[in-house]
């Protein structure tokens, strides 16, 4: 199912999408098949053009990350919280060492800023090594040396070194909450994540409140071109487009409560 999931993902981006339209399409005009071959030309242009020149993806990101509304202060008290992987440049750190947080790195920065404030809290990091070949550090060993420089006790961790999707995040953390006596923890995860993430926690029973983080949309997002920005633009809607895929899969698999989970 790994495997699987990692291939959809590779296959079922726009730009792989709009890649491969234009091969078909120059297939159909080698073979002559005049119609195929317009008809694939044209739905390339037309995924390159959304993707990069209109604010699509940021309107689909928007609509992911206010599904979960961001809590106007921080709670009364604190006793744990978990934090989802997927926030460390891992390829880079493995090599080269150090905590080099990605565009997600909101997550452990947020957790940071907690466990300092409740100095009780303890923190479950759930994020193993994520990639095909299974060569690099995961998120949980990373994390650790991130905490250890901020003067946060290495005891107050809980470690998932193990998993690799976010459903491996739940299964994980699940046994890892019962064996070390934790309930009601703070889910800790990036905005446009928690509806997918929120569907698969509470399919196992784990009772955990939403606190997003990671937000990639100003909160203000119509459609409408935008010439401005065709790096993120693309980018935005290849995060829209992998989450809507992980929604629908994990709805059809019976791995979430709900086809698009909600408070």
């Amino acid at each position: 199912m790994f495997l699987i999931s990692k291939l959809v993902w590779i296959l079922g981006q726009p730009l792989s999408l709009a890649f491969f339209f234009a091969a078909l399409a120059f297939l159909a005009a080698l073979l002559r098949w005049r119609g195929l071959g317009v008809a694939t030309s044209a739905l390339s242009v037309a995924i390159l053009f959304t993707a990069l020149f209109t604010s699509t993806g940021a309107y689909l990101v928007q609509g992911l990350e206010d599904r979960f509304p961001k809590h106007a202060g921080d709670p009364a008290d604190l006793k744990c919280m978990i934090v989802l992987g997927g926030a460390f440049d891992t390829v880079v750190t493995t090599s080269r060492g150090g905590y080099d947080l990605d565009a997600a790195g909101d997550r452990f920065v947020e957790a940071l800023r907690l466990a300092q404030k409740y100095p009780q809290a303890r923190i479950l990091v759930s994020g193993g090594d994520g990639s095909i070949t299974g060569n690099y550090e995961g998120d949980a060993v990373i994390s650790e040396r991130m905490f250890k420089a901020f003067g946060l006790d290495s005891s107050r961790l809980v470690e998932d070194k193990d998993s690799r999707t976010t459903f491996e995040n739940a299964i994980n953390t699940k046994a890892l909450l019962a064996s070390n006596s934790m309930s009601n923890c703070l889910l800790i995860t990036s905005g446009f994540h928690m509806p997918r993430s929120m569907g698969i926690f509470r399919r196992l029973d784990i009772d955990v409140v939403p606190w997003p983080v990671d937000y990639r949309s100003s909160g203000k997002e119509y459609l409408r071109l935008d010439v401005s920005q065709p790096s993120l633009n693309v980018a935005l809607l290849s995060t829209a487009v992998r989450e809507w895929i992980g929604l629908v899969g994990y709805y059809f698999a019976g791995r979430t409560s709900e086809f698009y989970p909600g408070p």
